[in-house]
């Protein structure tokens, strides 16, 4: 079977899940990206993603380990969730994007 709905969380200040979503829609495979504004938003835009049809979610790296679980928790097993991660070659970089 092939993946043909799966969302996308990212966290920017000033995003609004009941505003920032967009979707890409290739006829073979759909495509939603939420953009929250505060982290704890994830979960329920995550769920929301779910009770839409996405067989999977995918979550940005700004939600980190912890959040991830929490929105593990909240999907209850449903669909496979999963994160993106940075090695330790871009802690630099991203420090400058976002540290300081």
């Amino acid at each position: 079977m092939a993946l043909r709905h799966w969302g996308f969380v990212y966290l920017a200040e000033g995003c609004d899940p009941a505003r920032d979503t967009s979707v890409v829609d290739t006829g073979a495979c759909r495509t939603v990206l939420v953009g929250v504004g505060r982290v704890e938003q994830v979960v329920d835009a995550a769920r929301r993603l779910v009770d839409d049809g996405a067989e999977l979610v995918e979550l940005c790296g700004a939600f980190g380990p912890v959040w991830t679980a929490k929105v593990l928790d909240a999907v209850g097993g449903r669909v496979p969730v999963g994160s993106v991660t940075y090695g330790a070659e871009a802690t630099r970089q991203l420090y400058d994007l976002f540290g300081g």
